[in-house]
């Protein structure tokens, strides 16, 4: 009885999945945040309000905000580059550590960023692993304004590459060519060599690997709970009413994310360090990594999902999309009555065989579709292969209650 309900709430409105991907809708605007258009008229009154935040934010907030981030960039690099030189590690450790404090503080200044820590007694000392729900590249900004953490990630060239050179002559961070990236047991086994070493500073990672929208938490990979170490869960929770943190990294470019930020009112962001967690007996990198995510989810007040964050890559066609709404709308012309539909009116659920299935198979199936096809083709193809699907799923069952039956 539900199934169909849910079915054409989701046909009509949105799903569970595809709407984490995009920027979250205020219900109603609160004069500071910016809305779904750049400019909608009202009345005067409004618009003279709207005009005037305009101003202040680009002629006054703006100039202000690209000359504090243009300082503590060079502060950062310029530090970074000094300390290397020392011989001395704890004292280029410590000059580090309150070079990236106060670098990281004037970046956060740069968008008028309000940040909260709680429970700042189960913040990570050394070693170990630190993993958080993500939403923006900021998200480093953000925590590293109270702890310094090494980061990993793949080497990049221009500004980026600089920026990590000189990280990287101050302290230990973990940088990857683009074909050792693609090595999951390497990424792994330099994982394991940092977390060993107590002297180095713990390791910042985001598991969901992409941007989610701040409403929920995806999927973790397990690659950082496969090493063994301890891991320190943050829940880190933005307060959407000044603007809206989320980058849509399909949308926008770093530095058009950089300037929306810039030209926004404030950043405010709660961060929650939970206690420390590790692997019980018997539990796998799986079950550990669901478990550390969960714990996330419920203290940051997010939504925890079990879907894979990499579905932000995957375009769903527009053809099935909409062929789903259309099949919900011919099933309540011919139906009167919920009960009354039929298991082959069901079965014809296109969006929810996409979804069952796995990425190959979902793979494979796209690879039959047609743009070109008209909404009967697209139809009988994927209805077809989730028919195939159910009969060979229905046959391996059969065979192991077979199997089981003759052994009793």
């Amino acid at each position: 009885m539900f199934r169909p309900i849910t079915a054409g709430i989701e046909a009509i409105i949105e799903d569970q999945v595809t709407s984490r991907f995009r920027a979250e809708q205020l219900s109603s605007w609160n004069l500071l945040t910016r809305t779904r258009y750049s400019f909608q008229y009202i009345n005067w009154r409004l618009t003279l309000l709207w005009a005037t935040g305009f101003l202040f934010r680009y002629l006054i907030l703006v100039p202000i905000r690209i000359v504090l981030f243009l300082v503590g960039l060079i502060i950062m690099c310029s530090a970074c580059y000094t300390a290397g030189i020392i011989p001395n590690p704890k004292v280029k450790k410590f000059i580090n550590r309150q070079v990236m404090l106060v670098s990281m503080r004037i970046f956060s200044r740069s968008f008028s960023s309000i940040i909260r820590f709680h429970d700042q007694e189960n913040r990570a000392k050394k070693g170990g692993i630190c993993v958080a729900n993500h939403t923006s590249p900021i998200d480093v900004m953000v925590l590293s304004c109270d702890n310094c953490y090494a980061m990993i990630g793949q080497k990049q060239g221009g500004l980026l590459g600089f920026i990590q050179n000189a990280l990287s002559r101050a302290e230990h961070h973990i940088w990857f060519e683009r074909s050792e990236a693609a090595d999951r047991r390497k990424v792994v086994q330099r994982l394991k060599e940092h977390v060993d070493d107590e002297n180095k500073l713990p390791i910042i990672i985001f598991p969901e690997g992409t941007c989610i929208n701040n409403t929920s938490v995806m999927m973790f990979k397990k690659g950082s709970f496969e090493i063994g170490s301890t891991i320190y869960p943050i829940a880190m929770k933005y307060d959407s009413r000044l603007t809206d943190a989320f980058w849509n990294s399909s949308e926008q470019s770093y530095g058009e994310y950089l300037w929306r930020m810039m030209t926004s009112w404030a950043i405010i962001c709660d961060v929650w360090y939970l206690p420390p967690m590790t692997r019980e007996d018997g539990e796998d990198a799986i079950a550990f990594a669901r478990r550390v995510k969960r714990a996330i989810a419920k203290k940051g007040g997010l939504v925890d999902l079990e879907w894979d964050g990499a579905l932000k890559r995957e375009r769903v066609s527009s053809k099935l999309v909409q062929l789903q709404q259309k099949l919900y709308y011919d099933r309540l012309k011919r139906t009167t009555t919920i009960n009354s539909l039929s298991e082959e009116d069901l079965g014809t659920d296109i969006l929810d065989i996409m979804t069952s299935i796995s990425e190959e198979d979902r793979n494979s199936l796209m690879k039959q579709l047609d743009e070109t096809d008209d909404d009967a083709a697209i139809m009988r193809k994927v209805s077809a292969y989730g028919h195939n699907l159910r009969k060979l799923s229905d046959s391996v069952d059969g065979a192991v209650v077979h199997h089981d039956s003759k052994k009793t």
